[in-house]
């Protein structure tokens, strides 16, 4: 597709689809290197007047019924079911995604997460607590004291969203922000905003007032700062880089903006030798999700594994195996794993971590080359072993579909091995003995811990500690994120 013939999206704000100040831009297909469309440009000038609208919508919308804005969730979600199909083709298309990941963890969890929160604006948001008797002094006479705790909506919501899942991030902000009665500024990730817009034209079909969802893109970091600082934005929603994350708390901390962070990962997958045949078996399909999932582009990755001795060297063999049906190559066709990583510059980064591996010492198992592929920004899933926890190949987070094995000898230094990183998102424990894969789990600093499974409970709070993040969200905690609680006294 050539850049003339490419569709030109526009700005959405205050419900109205606006021209660009700035022009526009290529989003480029990661598996083909062709232009998908030209995302538009805005200025400064353009975030905040998005911000500005959503400002002004945030009175009605916040007063709004309840079971309307289940509505409005709902038929948004009706529609983005309807048109899945177009949906996952351009989500395929500006990330790279296998047909399987645009189609049932793109669209289809999006359309889920609408509909959880459609129910969610339903949950109450009260809390009534119990009553207390004060003595009389200065503050007045004695007399027995009411109270309820009410959650309100915090205002105006700059939701910024990652490459690596454009319909899904989106929804996990858009979606409770909108049910507890927020408004939302959303400036997607560069690399793939074309489906965000699709997202903002369903709730705009489903009857989502002006103003209450506005959509700003921009190719470097200009739009998404403004979108930060604007003095109407309330709260900040960020899923990326923890240095990104950083540089958005700083600003936040200066205007005593909320925050909900969901920044960088390193998973430990921490394997114990007491698990049998079936336990290998779960640990390697588990592990090896890093390769396939998003090629690994996604910060829950099981990327460091932690192995004891016992187990170690069976663990690494069963890996190297489960590469083999690592297909790699056009994310359309039918038998692919493996799909490209969103840029060339992102194929570069993750190269030059490979290239550090061997520098570093780490024995390379597979993978490590370019992949003989004509077009696309592929990169071979690679295996490390032999790795020392000093190495930066397993202290950084690679965000590529690389893994790298640390043997440990018992319990404590396996746990030591795992707590020692700056992040602390998700990770995982593999053991044949129930008591101490919940004991270590206890241990572990990290927002959540998977026990025999890279699965989720998306009622459970999801959130890290340390570097990355802050907050929680998921679920009823994702009402909760978006919200201010409020204290309401009364005398009895």
């Amino acid at each position: 597709m050539t850049r003339e013939a490419a569709h030109e999206q526009r700005l959405f704000i205050g419900g109205e689809w606006a021209e660009p100040d700035e022009g526009h831009y290529e989003v480029v297909n990661p598996a083909t290197e062709q232009v998908v469309g030209l995302a538009p440009e805005a200025s400064r000038a353009q975030v905040y007047a998005a911000a500005s609208a959503a400002r002004e919508a945030f009175a009605d919308w916040s007063r709004t019924r309840p079971e309307e804005r289940a509505r409005v969730l709902d038929r948004a979600a009706d529609i983005m079911q309807r048109e899945s199909e177009p949906y996952a083709a351009l989500a395929q298309a500006e990330s790279g995604a296998t047909t399987a990941t645009a189609r049932g963890m793109q669209v289809a969890v999006a359309v889920a997460r609408f509909r959880r929160y459609a129910k969610g604006a339903l949950e109450p948001v009260e809390d009534p607590l119990p009553p207390q008797i004060n003595e009389a002094g200065p503050m007045g006479k004695a007399g027995v004291f009411g109270a309820v705790a009410v959650r309100q909506p915090v205002g105006v919501v700059t939701c910024i969203t990652s490459y690596n899942n454009p319909w899904a991030n989106p929804a996990g902000k858009v979606a409770p922000a909108l049910a507890m009665g927020n408004t939302v500024v959303v400036k997607p990730a560069p690399q793939d905003p074309l489906s965000v817009y699709r997202m903002a034209q369903a709730l705009a079909e489903a009857g989502a007032p002006a103003g209450v969802v506005n959509v700003v893109t921009g190719s470097g970091a200009a739009a998404g700062e403004a979108a930060v600082d604007s003095p109407d934005v309330d709260m900040v929603s960020f899923t990326g880089s923890t240095a990104v994350g950083q540089r958005i708390a700083e600003v936040c901390g200066r205007g005593m903006k909320r925050q909900l962070m969901e920044l960088g990962g390193k998973g430990a997958a921490l394997v114990f030798d007491d698990i049998d045949d079936a336990g290998l078996l779960s640990a390697t399909k588990g592990i090896g999700t890093t390769f396939s999932f998003y090629s690994g582009q996604i910060c829950t990755a099981p990327t460091r594994v932690i192995a004891q001795r016992g187990i170690y060297d069976r663990l690494v063999e069963k890996l190297t195996g489960y590469l083999g049906f690592m297909t790699v190559g056009d994310p359309a066709a039918r038998g692919t794993v493996v799909g490209p990583v969103i840029s060339a510059a992102h194929r570069e980064r993750v190269e030059s971590y490979v290239e550090l591996g061997r520098k570093e010492g780490a024995r390379l198992v597979a993978g490590g080359e370019r992949p003989a592929c004509e077009k696309g920004f592929y990169v071979s899933p690679t295996l490390f072993a032999d790795c020392t926890n000093d190495m930066r190949v397993v202290r950084e987070e690679i965000f590529g579909p690389v893994v790298v094995v640390v043997p440990f000898d018992d319990e404590e230094e396996g746990i030591a091995l795992a707590n020692d990183s700056d992040f602390g998102l998700i990770d995982y424990v593999w053991s044949g003995d129930v008591a101490r894969a919940f004991r270590v789990a206890r241990r572990l600093r990290a927002g959540g811990v998977g026990v025999n499974t890279v699965g989720r409970n998306m009622e459970a709070p999801f959130g890290g500690f340390k570097r990355s993040g802050v907050g929680r969200d998921v679920g009823s905690y994702a009402l909760h994120a978006y919200s201010e609680t409020q204290a309401i006294v009364w005398p009895g």
